[in-house]
């Protein structure tokens, strides 16, 4: 199965523009099937999992663990990395960054109960100075052609100065035929369905991804399979 990438064929999502100066009701709804699909089908999981991995031991009272999540997309994600430091008492401050300007505006109002977390306009392809503890990035390098997937991944490594997840679902027939179930059956709006349909299609194979990470300039890194229909990559130290 070939990826299949046509940047003249976006997802409707990158395309959504504020209406009035209110995002619309397809991508409001469209938004909270994502948040549904990343609690149920592996995003989430994927956080904890390194949350753990890296912060577990983490104690009260110390420096804020600055984190960066790249293609926020309508902020999940930081809100519920949030969370996990509030139970444990972890001081945190994120930079949430997301190019699409009505998609931003559902995530804040989604997070208005969130002050740790700061939204950003801009393109994660070079955006930022500085550095963050923890830099993520989940289900965004299929949005890219290869070459800016990898300056993406570029642009992640050189952000962190400790910890770096990139996320993204892994293209194969079995989950193609899956999410095409899925939102024949239950996600049936017109803009999950389209842009859930057309994802895994662009999106990388297990050995298309690792290649990636190797042209970005990734020397030592992990990188595993995960329910579902996932895959992440990761560097447990920035050298």
């Amino acid at each position: 199965m070939r990826r299949e990438f046509d940047p003249n064929v976006p997802e409707l999502m990158d395309l959504a523009v504020l209406e009035n100066g209110k995002p619309s009701a397809q991508l409001e709804q469209d938004l909270a099937n994502l948040r549904w699909l990343n609690r149920h089908f592996g995003a989430l999981s994927i956080l904890h999992c390194f949350l753990k991995r890296w912060f577990l031991k983490r104690l009260p009272g110390g420096p804020s663990l600055r984190v960066l999540d790249l293609a926020t997309g309508e902020g999940d994600l930081p809100r519920e990395l949030v969370l996990w430091c509030r139970e444990r008492g972890l001081s945190v401050a994120v930079d949430a960054v997301d190019r699409n300007e009505a998609t931003l505006a559902v995530a804040r109002e989604r997070s208005r109960d969130f002050p740790e977390i700061t939204f950003h306009h801009g393109d994660i392809r070079s955006w930022g100075s500085g550095s963050w503890e923890l830099v993520l990035c989940s289900l965004v390098l299929h949005h890219f052609s290869d070459e800016d997937a990898v300056q993406v991944m570029k642009n992640a490594r050189r952000l962190s100065s400790d910890h770096l997840l990139m996320a993204d679902l892994e293209r194969s027939r079995c989950g193609a035929l899956g999410i095409w179930l899925l939102t024949a059956l239950l996600l049936r709006e017109p803009m999950t369905q389209h842009d859930a349909r057309l994802s895994i299609r662009r999106s990388f194979s297990f050995a298309e991804f690792r290649s990636l990470a190797l042209a970005a300039g990734w020397n030592t890194f992990g990188h595993a399979r995960f329910p579902i229909t996932r895959q992440s990559i990761w560097i447990d130290r920035v050298e």
